[in-house]
């Protein structure tokens, strides 16, 4: 009897990467750039510079051990800031505020069926691009089918209207802390920066989602049996749960999480603030929007640190991640594989060289679904052979958000992907024949996107 195969927890998989790193410092040769500081202050490698060292350390077997302390020390600005943001997301989710406003957006379009894709796509993209929000969603699954049903479409493009979103508020961030934030800050940039180009692309982007989430629903509509789920009992429509009312005290909530979002965006665009300061607001909205939301104190601090510990799982993963840079550095193999790597990319044009960026940041997230731990994982190397092959550092946090956001729609290592398509009943082999096709539009959107970013000198 054949067992099936399961992908093994992304831990696992983190810690096989750090053995794979400790094994490159034994063979690898040692090596280093010079580096200097630009304009800006950043310290980048120089090309050309690269040289063998003669002598080098052999790190030890139990440095897989030691380097995770040091790693997590290391990412502790990052992960304090992670851990601040579960809290306050926790908080908000508990007064019931973001479950009554997508229940009501969800409930208003119930009878205009594009309009319904429109805006429910747009309301998970939203928060998802500027909250980080993903799992959340998932309570809202019975409710989008029940509607979708109801208007004679089907499961699919209801999960694909909660998943599509969000994958392009994820690809397309503009805040996201999660994933763009730990990207600049692993890449020495400013937090938020380049907010303009990617508020362009948001046009380009969600276009294409929705065409194909609606496209595929007018088929449905027309012809029942042309859905991918007709023949599968368990993507039959569940029971749903209603959601809360969106009453006053949700309304203020709401109305102080826009305000802290704007105080967010002027904060980093006028005064420079950085991850002391984005904590500090998230931390305060915590508390205004418990209040506002009718919580006791203690109420507030139970659910802040329940939400915080829902994420020290992520915050393992960024310690680990860390880890794998770490060793590479330790064993002085980073800048050989650096070299290795642009050496090729150095020989096409810059414009080439930010696609296959995408292409290796795509590959990478099969093996590194969380977008925080990829991001440790990823832009060490990427931001330096951005400076060797004339890519900007902006251009390649682009990269990594395409190739993060827009391949965990179909990556079988994503808990939350597998589990919002599981609890709908639908199975990956039908979900991955609606997905795939998106995916192939969005990587060559995304493909051109990172061109005009070269040509236009984004940065």
């Amino acid at each position: 009897m054949s067992s099936q195969f399961r992908v093994p927890h992304t831990l696992v998989l983190m810690f096989g990467m750090m053995v794979v790193a400790l094994v490159l410092t034994w063979i690898l040769p040692a090596g280093e750039f010079e580096t200097e500081l630009n304009e800006a202050g950043r310290e980048v490698v120089v090309a050309g510079t690269y040289a063998t060292l003669e002598e080098a350390p052999r790190l030890p077997v139990w440095s897989l051990l030691t380097v995770v302390p040091r790693a997590l020390a290391d990412a502790q600005g990052i992960i304090f800031f992670v851990l601040i943001i579960g809290g306050a997301l926790a908080v908000i989710r508990r007064t019931g505020a973001i479950d009554a406003l997508l229940g009501k957006v969800i409930e208003r379009f119930a009878h205009a069926p594009a309009l319904l894709i429109f805006v429910g796509m747009a309301a998970f993209g939203v928060a998802s691009a500027t909250l980080g929000m993903a799992e959340e969603y998932i309570p809202f699954a019975a409710i989008l089918i029940a509607l979708c049903v109801a208007m004679r479409m089907d499961t699919v493009t209801a999960i694909g209207i909660m998943v599509v979103g969000y994958g392009i508020g994820f690809g397309v961030a503009v805040i996201n802390p999660f994933t763009l934030l730990v990207a600049q800050e692993v890449a020495e940039l400013q937090p938020g920066s380049g907010m303009g180009y990617r508020l362009l692309l948001w046009v380009p982007f969600f276009a294409v989602g929705f065409h194909h989430v609606w496209a595929y629903s007018r088929r449905v509509q027309k012809d029942p049996s042309a859905s991918l789920v007709a023949d599968v009992p368990a993507a039959q429509p569940p029971q749903a749960a209603t959601p809360p009312p969106l009453d006053l005290r949700r309304s203020l909530v709401l109305l102080a999480t826009l305000l802290a979002l704007v105080l967010l965006v002027v904060g980093i665009a006028r005064y420079g603030w950085y991850l002391v300061e984005l904590g500090a607001v998230f931390l305060g909205l915590a508390i205004v929007a418990g209040l506002l939301g009718g919580l006791r104190l203690d109420a507030i601090a139970e659910t802040f640190s329940k939400g915080a510990a829902e994420l020290a799982a992520t915050a393992i993963l960024i310690g680990f991640a860390r880890s794998i840079a770490l060793l590479l550095e330790d064993g002085l193999v980073l800048h050989t594989i650096v070299n290795a790597m642009a050496t090729p990319l150095a020989l096409v044009p810059a414009w080439v060289s930010a696609v296959g960026m995408l292409l290796i940041q795509s590959v990478l997230n099969l093996f590194i679904p969380s977008g925080s731990g990829q991001a440790f994982a990823t832009m060490p190397l990427m931001a330096p052979i951005g400076d060797l092959v004339g890519v900007s550092r902006q251009v390649a946090v682009l990269a990594f958000q395409f190739g993060d956001g827009f391949m965990n729609m179909i990556v079988p290592t994503n808990p939350v992907l597998m589990g919002i398509i599981g609890l709908a009943g639908i199975p990956y082999d039908r979900w991955f024949r609606f997905i795939f096709p998106l995916i192939l539009k969005l990587m060559a959107v995304g493909a051109l996107a990172l061109m005009v970013a070269v040509w236009t000198g984004y940065s």
